[in-house]
């Protein structure tokens, strides 16, 4: 399995999970930013002066492309890193770790609106209940 980035509607924030995991939390149906975002775009590079080392006296001319083609990957992570801050999802038999990006508030609202069963959900700041009944949650009290 590979860890996906999941971007959350009307919102800059993001959830990075494997996609077996975070849908055992909130069910089916959700996709990654990676499923059908993929493409190839081209852009145009302007013709520029390279130095071959630092203070260089003559530096040579690279010509401008016309076309230079890339890949465009929306889900894509630099390296093994999962970037943001960490969040916990914990039910009675299951505890998993995920990371998000943006504010809590948008993945708190995500999470409140997509719960599929109940469960705990730890932020770096305090704990709250996502219920899949009702969608309220309330921060839970400290031991």
């Amino acid at each position: 399995m590979t860890i996906e980035r999941f971007s959350i509607d009307d919102s800059t924030a993001a959830i990075f999970a494997e996609p077996a995991n975070l849908q055992y939390f909130l069910g089916a149906g959700l996709t990654p930013d990676t499923v059908g975002g993929v493409e190839v775009r081209t852009k145009s590079i302007p013709q520029r002066s390279v130095r071959r080392y630092k203070g260089d006296p003559s530096p040579y001319t690279v010509p401008a492309v016309a076309s230079a083609r890339y890949l465009f990957d929306p889900g894509r992570r630099n390296g093994a890193a999962t970037p943001g801050q960490e969040m916990i999802l914990s039910d009675a038999t299951e505890t998993r770790s995920f990371t998000y990006s943006g504010s809590w508030v948008d993945v708190h609202a995500f999470l409140l609106g997509n719960a599929a069963r109940d469960f705990t959900a730890y932020s770096a700041s305090a704990s709250y209940e996502i219920l899949a009944t009702d969608g309220q949650a309330a921060p839970l009290k400290k031991k």
